[in-house]
């Protein structure tokens, strides 16, 4: 009678880590199972939102087959991904307080109103870019919300740099005119 030998060891992360690399979707299975709750337990402490904690642990895992190339086993496979998770986290939190920055305190915002309200404000202001054409907003969205140059927006948009500098100066024109005539 044959038998039949099952190995009821779990891998290890170093064998998981080779698996991934080789886009085995079990190895995958394997290291969500063993590591999302703590990574999104860690994405939460850094952004103090259960979704957007969700959404980094989901960006991790999507993105793990390409950052594995750059996994050189120094320490534990579980340390760097809680590295790749902390850094990813960071990006998200930097990337809204950038958004929430640019919203809250764009220039345009600043009315001389007794008791600011900075919903409507932002509601205002998102409702304005709505109304710009896409080529206005989007440079203006690139340079003042993302933080980009004009030589980023213009290597971006396959566009002169000269031809991103007018076209900013003609949204913030035309925002001005929504605002204004929104008072």
């Amino acid at each position: 009678m044959l038998s039949s030998r099952v190995d009821l060891t779990e891998p290890s992360d170093a064998e998981l880590a080779v698996r991934l690399e080789r886009r085995d979707e079990d190895a995958l299975r394997v290291v969500y199972a063993r590591f999302a709750t703590p990574l999104l337990r860690l994405a939460f402490r850094f952004l103090d939102s259960v979704d957007e904690a969700e959404d980094v642990v989901q960006e991790v895992f999507v993105g793990l087959p390409l950052a594995l190339r750059h996994y050189e086993e120094r320490g534990t496979f579980a340390a760097w991904l809680k590295q790749l998770t902390v850094r990813t986290a960071l990006m998200h939190r930097r990337s809204r307080e950038r958004r929430r920055h640019a919203l809250l305190h764009f220039p345009m915002l600043h009315r001389q109103v007794a008791t600011p309200e900075p919903l409507i404000e932002r509601l205002t202001l998102e409702a304005a870019l709505a109304a710009l054409p896409r080529t206005l907003r989007d440079v203006f969205v690139l340079y003042h919300i993302e933080h980009f140059s004009h030589a980023e927006i213009a290597g971006l948009l396959g566009i002169r740099r000269g031809t991103a500098e007018v076209r900013l100066h003609r949204a913030v024109r035309r925002l001005r005119s929504i605002l204004e005539s929104d008072r």
